[in-house]
């Protein structure tokens, strides 16, 4: 169900949300955290999808901020969306569209729409601000998620990012190393364990992933890490191969299509593994399972990046 409220309040939309879970039967009662997701309007509807994906798994309050380039000159304005039931996962969904000098102060506006007593989660799934720690809604918010391949310079916003990082800070450009690190983390714990010496990682120009797993690899393995670009494939995007070199051999796995890469190993068959690219779904619903600071991350991002 959607239900419409135009030229609202905030006091409004809390009465509407009580109402509809006793007309309805909906409860909060489940509900873990909220999730503040603050982009540009024509963004919305993917997020929102993603967002009630993982609601499934986390289930939640979503407050959504929908900007729009013409919204800070026009006439102050509060309109809101509820959707509920078959349209909001499982959560409760309220997209919040400011005008005018209502736009002004967005921790405001969701102050009173959080959920009582449950952490508040901050995501912008497009253009982040400098430092989201002390942005309007990443003030208010345990966690906050950004995501590095969004922005207009995905590898001058990891600089950024770990100039100003503070511990609750996270970005799908790590969350989508999950299986990467994980595979990788497999072949090394198989015999021969002879140290490895270099590491040569391959990625699209625009990912940084690649620029993570590279740094990640160098600090864990205490070798040299050759980064080689590639132009951003149709077919294979993000981070494209690895080769770890030792002196009994070459291991590497290669990422030819979007979901199998092929693993070679030194006296074994070549085989496929499944290495799939992860769906912003996949990276949310990994990113609300921790709710204190990733440590790994932060340890990373300040030593490979922070200038």
């Amino acid at each position: 169900m959607i239900k419409n409220l135009e030229n609202t309040t905030t006091s409004l939309i809390s009465r509407e949300l009580v109402t509809i879970r006793e007309e309805g039967g909906a409860v909060a009662l489940g509900r873990v955290l909220t999730l503040l997701v603050q982009t540009k309007f024509a963004g919305i509807e993917e997020a929102i999808l993603a967002a009630n994906e993982a609601s499934r798994a986390h289930p939640c309050r979503i407050i959504v901020l929908a900007d729009e380039d013409t919204q800070s000159s026009a006439e102050p304005r509060l309109d809101a969306e509820i959707r509920v039931g078959g349209d909001a996962g499982a959560s409760e969904v309220v997209v919040l569209r400011a005008y005018g000098e209502a736009a002004s102060d967005p921790e405001s506006l969701v102050t009173g729409l959080l959920l009582p007593d449950a952490p508040v989660v901050a995501w912008w799934p497009g253009e982040a601000p400098i430092k989201p720690s002390t942005s309007a809604i990443g003030r208010i918010a345990q966690r906050r998620i950004t995501d590095a391949a969004s922005q207009k310079d995905p590898h001058a916003w990891l600089v950024s990012l770990a100039n100003n990082y503070e511990p609750g800070d996270s970005d799908f450009a790590w969350t989508r190393l999950t299986l990467w690190r994980a595979q990788l983390a497999a072949i090394l714990d198989q015999p021969p364990y002879d140290p490895i010496t270099k590491v040569i990682v391959t990625g699209a120009v625009d990912s940084p992933s690649t620029d993570l797993l590279a740094s990640w690899l160098g600090q864990k393995l205490g070798v040299e890490v050759e980064l080689v670009r590639t132009d951003r494939g149709k077919a294979v995007s993000g981070i494209k191969g690895v080769k770890l070199e030792r002196e009994s051999g070459e291991m590497e796995i290669v990422r030819n299509s979007p979901d199998v890469a092929t693993l070679f190993q030194p006296s074994q068959p070549t085989r496929d593994i499944n290495l799939p690219r992860r769906s912003l779904r996949d990276c949310l619903i990994e990113d609300l399972r921790r709710l204190d600071s990733d440590d790994a991350f932060g340890a990373l991002i300040l030593a490979g990046f922070k200038k």
